[in-house]
C-alpha cells in the first residue's frame, strides 16, 4: 500500500514542479509569454475578416494584468499542490491518507481550470486563438489538461487492502 501511495504523490509532485517551473520561467522570462498573451488578447494574429476582434483587449494595462494573474494563478497552483504532497506524505501510513489527498485534488482541478477555462475556453474561443497560426497554444493546453487529468484521476484509484 505504502509503494502505492509513494506512487501518487510522486505523480503529484510532479506536477507541482511542473507548475512551479512555469510559474518561475515566467517571471525570469518575462517577455516570452508575455508576448504570446499580448498577441492573444489583441487578436491581432486571427483571420482577417474575423469579425470577433471586437473582444480584442489592446490596453497594456489589462494585458499585462491578465499576465500576472496567470503568473499568480501559476504560483498558487504550485503551492497548493506541494502543499497537497506534504500532507500526502505526512500520512502515507495512516488510514488519514484518503482526507489529506483533498489538498493536491485542489491544486489538479485548479490546474485543469486554468488550463481549461483560461487556455482553451477564453483564450481559444473568446479571444479566436484557434484562428491564430503563430500564437496558438490550444493544443499544448489539451496536452497540460490530459495530462493533469491522468494524475487526478490516478489520484482518486481507490486503494484496496492486499489479501496476506
Amino acid at each position: 500500500m505504502v509503494l502505492i501511495r509513494l506512487c501518487k504523490i510522486a505523480l503529484v509532485a510532479t506536477i507541482a514542479i511542473f507548475f512551479t517551473l512555469v510559474a518561475f520561467g515566467n517571471i525570469t522570462d518575462y517577455g516570452t509569454n508575455w508576448a504570446f498573451v499580448q498577441h492573444v488578447l489583441a487578436m491581432d494574429t486571427i483571420f482577417p475578416d474575423s469579425t470577433l476582434r471586437w473582444r480584442a483587449i489592446t490596453d497594456e494595462r489589462l494585458q499585462t494584468a491578465a499576465y500576472v494573474a496567470i503568473i499568480a494563478t501559476e504560483g498558487a497552483i504550485a503551492l497548493v499542490l506541494w502543499a497537497g504532497v506534504v500532507r500526502m506524505l505526512a500520512a502515507i501510513r495512516t488510514p488519514g491518507f484518503r482526507r489529506a489527498r483533498t489538498t493536491a485534488v485542489l491544486g489538479l482541478t485548479l490546474g485543469i481550470l486554468l488550463y481549461g477555462l483560461g487556455f482553451v475556453v477564453i483564450g481559444g474561443e473568446w479571444f479566436a486563438m484557434w484562428q491564430s497560426k503563430t500564437w496558438n497554444g490550444q493544443s499544448t493546453a489539451f496536452a497540460f489538461i490530459g495530462w493533469i487529468s491522468a494524475v487526478l484521476v490516478i489520484l482518486l484509484l481507490p486503494e484496496q487492502e492486499e489479501e496476506h
